[in-house]
Parts: C-alpha cells; structure tokens; sequence
C-alpha cells in the first residue's frame, strides 16, 4: 500500500503543466515573511519600478500626442491644407479657379490669399515683423479658429471698410487696442526716379483675435483682398489659393483632382511639405523620449532578476525535496517563472491604471501642484496652450503593456533556469 501511495504523490508533486500545485508553491515564494525581507524589498522595489516605468511611459507619450494634436489643429485651423501657386501667368482668375475647386469632392472651401511682409508699428514699443494677409471677408469667417475666437470687434463689414483684423499678442506688444490705426511699413513701395520707396500707409484695427499659438498671435494681419491688392500692387491677382479639406491626410489623393479643376498650369504644396521639420522633430523627440523612459522599466526587470537569484538561493532546500518528492525540472521552472512574471504582470496593470487616471486628470493635477508650490506651471503665455493636452493613443498604450511584459518575462527566464538545474544532492549536502 505504502508504494501504492508513493506512486500516486510522486506524478502530484510536478502534474500537469501551471496546475494548482505549482500556482500554490509560487504564491507561498510570493508572500513575505520576516527571514525573508530582503527578498520581499527586492520584490516591492521591482513591483514598483515597473509600475512607475509603464505610469510614466504612458503619461509622457499621451502628453506629447496631445501637444501634437492640438499644434495640429491649430496649424491647420489657419493655415490652409493644399496651397495653389501659378507657375505661368499671374493669378487674375483666382474666383473662378476658386469656384471650380470648391467642386471637388473631398474640398471644404479654396480661399484666394495675397501674402505680404511688413513692419508694422502701434502707439508703443518698437515695430515688429508681420506677415499681411490679404482675404475676402466671408472667406475669413470661413476659418473658424480665427472667426471664432475674435476677442474684441467684429468681422462684419470686414470687406467694405479699410480695417484689418491682428492677434492679441500683437496687440498687446505694440499698445494698440481697437479703434487705433497700426502702421505698416513694405519695402515693395512705389517707384520713383531716386529708386524704390517703401510704402507706409496706417489702418484701424476692426477686431482683435487669439487662436491661442505665439506665432500667429503676434505676427498675422487679415487684411481686406482689395485693400491688400491696392497696397502689394497686385489689382485684381491673388497670390495663391489656400484649398481646406475634409481629411488634411489624404490630401494627396485630392491632388489630381485640383489640378484638373484649375485648368491651367500651377504648382501645389501640402501642409506635410511646408510642416516637415517641425512635424519631423517632434516625432524624433517622441522616439527618444520613448526608449530612453523604456530603461526605467529595464531596470526594474534586472531588479526582478536579482530578486529570484536571492530567492532560489535562498530556497535551496525547498527546491531540492520537491525534486525528491517528484517535481520535474519543468514544474521549478514554471513556478519560478510565474513568481516573476506575477511582479511583472500586476506592476504593468497597476502602472497602466495609474497612467490612466493620471491622463485623464493631468489638468486638475497641474492646477494642484501650481497651488502648492504658489507658482504657475505650464504658463500659457510661454506654451501658448491654454490648458495641459494628454491624448491616449490605444496602439501605444498595448506596445507599452506588451514591452514592459515582455522584460518582466525575459527576467525571469534565467533565475528560473538555475532554479531548475539545481541538484538535489548538493542542495542537501549541509542541510
């Protein structure tokens, strides 16, 4: 009976693959006990490092999809997402090409522009360079980022007047507020005998906006289309045409259509060609910022690494009468395999849930530590965002989840594997 016995607890000890027995034998490893601080610290330190390592990965790369997103938005809210130049003749048909180009499928609205560098000067503090925009007034209602966020004024009787519409910075930094005439200043004046002189003419300010970006803020001028032709010397031209899109990224399948509508040669440039090293730079930085953060997360796992050698050292004796008992080398294996893997597993989890609630709540976050320390952060007249942006990305946030497994894992594989090799004889030599 006695063998009897022994050969059904012998196959126990090591049945089946993960079965309840190993399970059982990890999470007693897993529980600290006071012999055992040592390893249990290890085991908190690895527990959270890969918490905090995923936490951050995830906020840092939601922070930085938001900030793209909205630079995105604002970029394309003004400016226009396939610009339209003509390559042979002056553009003097620019509403009838506009026209046609509004027909296009996939096309919101083709705005004819006339752009021009200026100095522009105000009731204070030196002149500063600026960029006119010459455009029709119920184009310009047509982009919302500038039509919307009008702060002072209105856009109503924009064409029939000679007033032009400036970004609050610009405002602020030459003293003007509404009513007051701001001067411009452009080398391509008129000619005379002596030579070219510049031409200088002033303008009330109509309306004052802020589409919330320095850039445009401070230096855009909307000025009337035929106020612009008359100062630029360009009666009755435009100098392109701005074509808004339902899907700025696919606007190269919108190109051949375009230019069969415009029905005479021209040259089209997207926002992606005009955008590309700024775009380009904030995606290198996304990629740095991702691997180097990927090492806190590598640290943690050598701390697993270290954790189970201590724990398999530790547990000699343990190791060696389950091999007597039965137990095969794959059952220690698997045990101490799952004895990593649960600190990998549950700090992952826990970094995501804490990487979520801190995106969704990065805002209240930001105002609390901008009380407590009595300063402001994130100021939004050095950002030009109005609040912290944090996008999540879903694809993102899984290669995160499935990197930070896959560390936690490959740092168990050769504690496990010592484990495993380990002879019972010698582990019980100087029991």
């Amino acid at each position: 009976m006695s063998g009897g016995t022994a050969a059904t607890r012998r196959p126990a000890a090591g049945a089946g693959a993960f079965s309840a027995f190993e399970r059982l034998v990890a999470w007693r490893y897993l529980r600290s006990r006071r012999k055992e601080t040592v390893i249990s610290v290890i085991a908190s330190i690895s527990f959270v490092g890969i918490m905090l390592g995923v936490a951050t990965l995830i906020i840092v790369m939601a922070v930085m999809n938001g900030f793209r997103a909205e630079l995105l938005n604002r970029i394309l809210g003004v400016n226009g997402h396939l610009i339209l130049q003509a390559t042979d003749l002056p553009l003097d048909d620019y509403d009838a090409i506009a026209q046609r180009i509004n027909g296009v499928s996939g096309v919101k609205y083709a705005i004819p522009l006339i752009d021009g560098q200026v100095l522009a000067s105000g009731m204070a503090g030196p002149g500063t360079g600026a960029l006119v925009r010459g455009i029709q007034g119920d184009n310009l209602g047509k982009i919302a980022m500038v039509a919307n966020n009008i702060r002072q004024g209105s856009l109503v009787g924009f064409d029939a007047g000679e007033g032009v519409a400036i970004g609050r910075r610009m405002a602020d930094n030459l003293g003007l507020a509404l009513g007051d005439r701001i001067t411009l200043v452009s080398p391509e004046g008129d000619e005379t005998p002596f030579g070219t002189t510049p031409r200088v003419k002033a303008y009330p300010v109509a309306a004052i906006f802020e589409v919330g970006m320095s850039e445009y803020d401070s230096s855009i001028i909307y000025m009337p289309l035929h106020e612009a032709q008359l100062y630029f010397n360009m009666e009755n031209q435009a100098q392109s045409i701005e074509i808004f899109v339902d899907n700025p990224d696919g606007v190269e399948g919108l190109k051949a259509g375009v230019e069969e509508a415009a029905q005479r040669p021209i040259y089209l440039s997207d926002w992606r060609q005009r955008n590309q090293t700024f775009f380009s730079a904030l995606q290198v930085e996304r990629n740095v910022m991702f691997m180097i953060l990927t090492l806190i997360v590598l640290v943690a796992a050598l701390n697993i690494i270290s954790g189970l050698v201590m724990l398999v050292k530790d547990k000699g004796r343990d190791i060696a009468i389950l091999r007597t008992m039965g137990a095969t080398r794959g059952a220690v294996l698997r045990i101490f395999l799952m004895t990593g893997a649960a600190i990998g597993i549950t700090g992952t989890l826990a970094g995501v849930a804490l990487g979520i609630v801190v995106c969704l709540n990065v805002e209240r976050i930001r105002q609390f530590f901008s009380w407590l320390s009595g300063t402001v952060l994130f100021n939004p007249e050095l950002y030009f965002l109005s609040q912290l942006p944090a996008r999540m990305d879903m694809s993102e946030t899984l290669s995160v989840i499935a990197m930070a497994l896959v560390l936690s894992f490959i740092a168990t594989i050769f504690p496990a594997w010592r484990a495993a090799r380990l002879d019972p004889v010698d582990a019980l030599r100087y029991e």
